[in-house]
């Protein structure tokens, strides 16, 4: 055990080390690794190609670029849109899973079961029809807090998947087939083998939902889930609108799982309600618990290795997902603020460095 830590420990020198480095850079230097870690992610699905790199991140049983897109992307955009929620607002949501649903779903309605809309058209009606839903189930349920309302949006996970199950408009249980995909851009064609393109308009939809989040939480708006998340009581007598952001966090939160389902439906082209099980929503969680609750880089580095380790570990066969368990357990052990948590100091920092050069300037 005491190796384990000690090696945990190297681990966390090295990353923490590494940030001070780069957050010594100029700007331009970070701009320039800035662009090229873009490219390289965009050249990811050629990585196995790469002789040493391909036999450490190729996964055995599946095809990587498949799974780059049916797992990592997807989750890495929950994780994002989840930490909005639980990580930076402070609000425990147990049903994440549902939004996903409804996402999927209007998707799959528009341009299959009861519509002939193209994709491209659906893709902002499902997003906004996601953000709608996350309005009204806020609206009566975030006055509650903790476990209560942990114990409300568990429920609505599960609403939303039993009334797809029972509903023949919805496809019951045989679900819905023929969903469109996108269309035809910038040279990519979205077929049926090819899950390169997919990923790549995946990417794109992670790339925009970082910017959008990024300039949310150093905003007013990000300020205040920050405070309600530290203590909502403080928050309220300081005179911020406790529910109003509350409400604002969930909606959006909600517009960003609803945009992992439409990506999801216009990748596989058939969706039933057995996609959305509610061990789903618990594997959202623990991408942003085990990333780092708050930091929306950890959020997207837990969305990775929740997605991607089991996929990787298929050596081991059945005992995987054991596997896959004790990584988490000892993750919790050993680092119980996650891989990357959120450096509040840093910001303050950063923060206070910002103004004095202003004072300076002026």
């Amino acid at each position: 055990m005491s190796l384990v830590l000690n090696f945990w420990l190297r681990v966390t020198a090295l990353f923490s080390g590494f940030g001070e480095q780069f957050r010594a850079m100029n700007k331009w230097q970070r701009y320039s690794a800035y662009g090229l870690g873009v490219v390289a992610l965009y050249l990811l699905p050629y990585w196995p190609d790469v002789p040493v790199l391909g036999q450490i991140v190729n996964t055995p049983g599946s095809q990587f670029e498949t799974v780059l897109n049916d797992q990592v992307v997807i989750f890495v955009l929950i994780a994002l849109g989840l930490n909005v929620v639980v990580g930076i607002a402070g609000l425990l949501d147990l049903g994440y899973v549902g939004f996903y649903a409804v996402g999927a779903y209007v998707t799959a309605i528009l341009t299959s079961a009861h519509g002939n809309l193209p994709w491209l058209l659906a893709l902002p009606i499902a997003v906004v029809i996601s953000m709608l839903f996350g309005l009204i189930l806020g609206t009566p349920t975030l006055r509650l807090r903790g476990d209560y309302l942990a114990i409300v949006t568990l429920g609505f996970g599960e609403i939303i998947r039993l009334t797809a199950k029972n509903m023949d408009w919805l496809g019951a249980s045989r679900g819905i087939s023929n969903i469109k995909k996108p269309p035809s851009m910038f040279g990519l064609k979205f077929g049926v083998l090819d899950a390169k393109p997919y990923f790549y308009l995946g990417l794109t939809m992670v790339f925009i939902v970082i910017f959008i989040l990024h300039r949310l939480e150093y905003s007013r708006v990000g300020r205040a889930w920050v405070a309600i998340r530290e203590d909502e009581d403080a928050a309220e007598l300081m005179g911020v609108n406790t529910f109003k952001f509350k409400l604002w966090a969930f909606t959006i939160g909600a517009g960003i799982g609803g945009l992992a389902g439409v990506h999801y439906a216009g990748k596989v082209g058939f969706i039933n309600p057995d996609n959305f099980p509610l061990q789903l929503s618990i594997l959202f969680l623990a991408a942003v618990v085990l990333g780092g609750s708050g930091n929306m880089y950890g959020a997207i580095l837990g969305g990775i290795l929740v997605a991607y380790m089991p996929e990787r570990l298929r050596n081991f066969s059945d005992k995987r997902i054991l596997v896959f368990g004790i990584v988490l357990v000892l993750m919790m052990v050993f680092r119980p603020e996650g891989i990357l948590p959120k450096r509040v100091g840093n910001e303050h920092k950063k923060r206070r460095a910002k103004s004095q050069e202003g004072e300076v300037a002026s």
